[in-house]
């Protein structure tokens, strides 16, 4: 039988193993793109109104401007312009899509190739008490929702996260295959550690199977309710996106109520 471990005591990823999962991460979508048809580039994803190819040129947007802040700063002046009725970071995440809206999908692949290293070692090379103190919501006013609002957060968890769950989109858009190592179980652990800093509902235990899972108990005390599922179906639960595979639930109504309402940013 699994062992089941108290979510709180999930270590928040070290910037050494956050370097190791920022480049497994970018191995596995340049790995998975590089297969793509000239048709799956245009299905869309789980991102209303993104296909698969919006997605990858959102994410190369990312990682070009760690290093880059003033196209962050044009890009958001951009959003203001154009898409005044979406908050800052939805505007900012459109902008970047429209800013490569005539790049196909295969150079989009070659450009991630590009920016995406120069972004980590931008993100590195910041001294790690500026990261703690830099807040994100300077920019972005969504980012105070964050367990930590900081680029030593977007730096250990938060790239990473978005980047990984952009290649599951990818992999539920077009049926390719999402291959999963150690690397994804560290980003589904942080995913349960965030939720567990934000629970305050009664404790509840969460089982989640394939490659990616593990067994924790979100609050203290015993389970008022249980949750199984795949690692990979969880996460697309708490981001948000529609199901597509089972989420079983048992316990108290309330508990329940508060798995199906539970989200974490992505």
């Amino acid at each position: 039988m699994a062992t089941t471990f108290y979510a709180r005591t999930i270590p928040r990823t070290s910037e050494a193993r956050a370097r190791e999962v920022n480049e497994a991460e970018l191995r596995a979508v340049l790995t998975m793109c590089r297969e793509l048809s000239d048709e799956d580039w245009r299905r869309p994803t789980a991102c209303a109104g993104w296909t698969v190819r919006d997605t990858l040129a959102h994410t190369v947007g990312q990682y070009e401007e760690l290093p880059r802040p003033w196209v962050v700063l044009r890009r958001i002046r951009q959003a203001r312009r154009n898409h005044p009725h979406l908050g800052p970071l939805d505007g900012h995440n459109e902008s970047q899509i429209e800013d490569r809206s005539a790049v196909p999908g295969p150079e989009l692949i070659g450009a991630l190739a590009h920016y995406a290293p120069q972004g980590l070692r931008a993100l590195r090379r910041v001294p790690a008490a500026v990261r703690r103190r830099v807040r994100l919501s300077l920019l972005y006013p969504e980012a105070k929702a964050l367990p930590d609002d900081s680029m030593d957060y977007l730096n250990r968890v938060l790239v990473t996260r978005d980047t990984w769950m952009h290649r599951v989109d990818t992999s539920d858009a077009t049926g390719a295959g999402l291959v999963l190592d150690e690397h994804d179980r560290e980003i589904v652990d942080q995913v349960v550690l965030d939720l567990s800093l934000a629970w305050t509902a009664p404790a509840v235990e969460i089982d989640l199977d394939g490659p990616a899972g593990g067994n924790h108990l979100l609050g203290i005390g015993a389970p008022a309710a249980t949750f199984r599922a795949d690692a990979i179906v969880f996460a697309r639960h708490v981001s948000g996106r529609p199901p597509r595979g089972p989420l079983h639930m048992e316990g108290e109504p309330g508990a329940r109520e508060a798995l199906t309402a539970a989200r974490v940013t992505f």
